[in-house]
């Protein structure tokens, strides 16, 4: 069978998301298994790379940002009556 790959173009670099979040520190990496949204490792680890090491700081910027995020979308999806729309 063949495919569509006959082609003098180079490819597109793809990311590996399962590499990026294997090289991810384990906190980080916990975090991300227990968060409530769908975080790339390149966004979880921008938001830790900007608190220099300080592993409680950057737990705590990311549960802000996750926070501000729910607060944003829930009323938007479920509409204002939602119990959580109030984070």
């Amino acid at each position: 069978m063949r495919r569509n790959l006959a082609t003098t173009l180079r490819g597109k670099p793809r990311p590996d998301p399962m590499r990026d979040y294997d090289a991810l520190p384990p906190p980080l990496r916990q975090w991300l298994a227990t968060a409530r949204l769908p975080w790339s490792p390149r966004s979880a680890r921008r938001i830790w790379s900007k608190h220099g090491g300080d592993a409680t700081a950057a737990l705590a910027s990311l549960d802000r940002a996750e926070r501000a995020t729910l607060a944003r979308d829930i009323p938007k999806t479920w509409g204002k009556s939602h119990p959580a729309a109030h984070i």
